[in-house]
């Protein structure tokens, strides 16, 4: 197994790594819609923060060897339901026509209050 860390994204707030990669497949850990530089969260609502989540995303999977056209299976976390048509269309944006596997979930809270959390499965 091979532990990634990038500057790119949020440094983990607790004891895990932003991904591990085994044979071909990288396990990103949830990304929240953190600034890595300030580790302050995006305000704005639901679709800066699921833009900056996925954006973060994206740098751990770069710092695999990885990138969103190579994910498998997305797991999405929610403060609120209501939310989900316009977490969906950013999601769809980012993604363009690939379409992973998906799960959508609604949570009685996430860390620091955030609207939204993804984690994904993808191949390297």
């Amino acid at each position: 197994m091979k532990t990634i860390s990038t500057a790119a994204a949020p440094a983990a707030i607790g004891p895990y790594c932003q991904a591990i990669v085994h044979g071909d497949v990288v396990y990103c850990s949830g990304q929240i819609p953190l600034d890595p530089q300030t580790m302050t969260v995006v305000a704005g609502g639901i679709e800066p923060q699921t833009e900056q989540v996925l954006k973060n995303l994206r740098a751990v999977l770069e710092a695999a060897g990885s990138d969103l056209s190579k994910v498998m299976k997305t797991t999405v976390f929610l403060q609120d339901l209501a939310d989900f048509p316009k977490m969906n269309e950013v999601f769809e944006r980012a993604f363009g026509g690939h379409k992973p596997a998906r799960s959508t979930v609604q949570v009685a809270r996430l860390p620091r209050d955030v609207l939204v959390e993804i984690e994904c499965v993808a191949s390297v």
